[in-house]
């Protein structure tokens, strides 16, 4: 998901491919990718186009909460004018500390703008009204208790795109889109024939297939993903994919080969002073980022560790301390009901300048706030439409 915080400085082997039994092909033809999903390494094998719903809870339609100009990414993202940012519903990882909660893990009970009628939400990550009534108290955002989830076409999803990049955006930042890409594949194609020329950021918690990301070359420009553990046990206890290094290496390698260079607008490949209000925005490259828990320090080591070891200068590295307790951890995990302490964040960070990163963002004190969530409430999604009587 995305960063939502103030950043401020800067200065090769590939792990093998995940096994997969599946070519780019199906991922291009959305009925046969959605007809029987493999998406994604959950292989769910549901038939979304029938409404079916496998762990990431969405059927075969887009279906997004917000569009809007975002400020708080890493700079080189940002920029001065904001990063178009498109909420998609639904997420194939299960962070039981997720902060976008509300449409990660959309439920039954909540409200939804169909573009056709019949549409029955079965999520099997459901959670009652009640239960979501609770968390927006206790986190004192200022989100609605439920969210408008809108379904969207490719064609006006291709719309969106544009209205954003009218409205002055440095980018388009997908925003958790993986479960989405047979049908993004078409809007964004269907975008740039009509005029989209700013960059696309695919913005992903990196629980993918090489395939799909291979299907998508040529159609993104930056690439933003996690690198949320190396630990197959934390991966697993927190995020329910005791998998994850497996695939998300993987996956990161696949974005390297197609991004090798970092590019900047100014036509340079590095960045001089990041803090810097006048700073270039990132047009080209990958940017991995890692959120830092507490209690995790080794394996935080260890992502770093692997990501300079494999890439060195040739990826941004974006470390970040925004963690902030979200009320369903209390009865989940007791390690993660507290916020990352400025020691431990300030230890990792001196680890990451020991190792020699000098491509990387690191984040002020005060971004860990409910407050930094967006509300999803359809900006920039739903069409409103007036009826004038004479």
């Amino acid at each position: 998901m995305t960063a939502p915080a103030v950043f401020q400085f800067e200065n090769t082997d590939h792990p093998p491919s995940a096994a997969s039994s599946f070519t780019n092909t199906s991922f291009i033809n959305s009925e046969d990718a959605l007809s029987d999903c493999r998406l994604c390494p959950r292989n769910c094998h549901v038939n979304r186009l029938r409404g079916e719903r496998g762990f990431c809870g969405e059927a075969g339609v887009i279906r997004a909460a917000r569009a809007a100009l975002y400020y708080t990414e890493e700079p080189v993202i940002s920029g001065t004018r904001g990063s178009g940012t498109v909420f998609f519903s639904g997420c194939n990882l299960g962070c039981i500390y997720c902060q976008n909660r509300l449409i990660s893990r959309p439920g039954r009970s909540q409200a939804i703008c169909p573009s056709s009628a019949g549409t029955v939400d079965k999520s099997p990550l459901e959670y009652s009204s009640s239960e979501v009534s609770a968390e927006v108290s206790a986190g004192g955002t200022r989100q609605a208790a439920l969210p408008l989830l809108t379904e969207i076409t490719p064609e006006r999803m291709a719309q969106i795109f544009l209205n954003l990049q009218e409205q002055g955006a440095h980018n388009i930042n997908l925003v958790t889109p993986e479960h989405f890409v047979p049908l993004l594949i078409p809007a964004l194609t269907r975008a740039k024939a009509d005029g989209l020329i700013i960059p696309v950021v695919y913005n992903t918690g990196s629980y993918e297939r090489v395939e799909a990301v291979k299907a998508l070359e040529g159609l993104i420009d930056v690439w933003l993903p996690d690198l949320k553990y190396v630990s197959s046990a934390l991966s697993a206890r927190h995020t329910g994919a005791g998998d994850y290094f497996q695939y998300a290496s993987a996956a990161i390698a696949e974005m390297v080969r197609q991004c090798p260079e970092p590019l900047f607008s100014d036509g340079s490949h590095s960045i001089d002073c990041p803090d810097d209000a006048d700073d270039p925005v990132m047009v080209r490259g990958v940017l991995v980022r890692h959120l830092a828990l507490p209690g995790c320090a080794e394996d935080s080591r260890a992502v770093l560790r692997y990501l300079h070891e494999t890439y060195g200068d040739r990826i941004f590295i974006s470390i970040m301390n925004q963690y902030t307790p979200m009320p369903q951890v209390l009865k989940l995990d007791a390690g993660l009901c507290r916020r990352l302490s400025d020691e431990e964040y300030d230890t990792l960070v001196d680890y990451a300048i020991d190792l020699g990163i000098t491509n990387g963002f690191i984040q002020e004190s005060g971004t860990v706030s409910p407050s930094y969530i967006p509300v999803f409430d359809g900006t920039g999604i739903v069409q409103v439409t007036c009826n004038i009587s004479r």
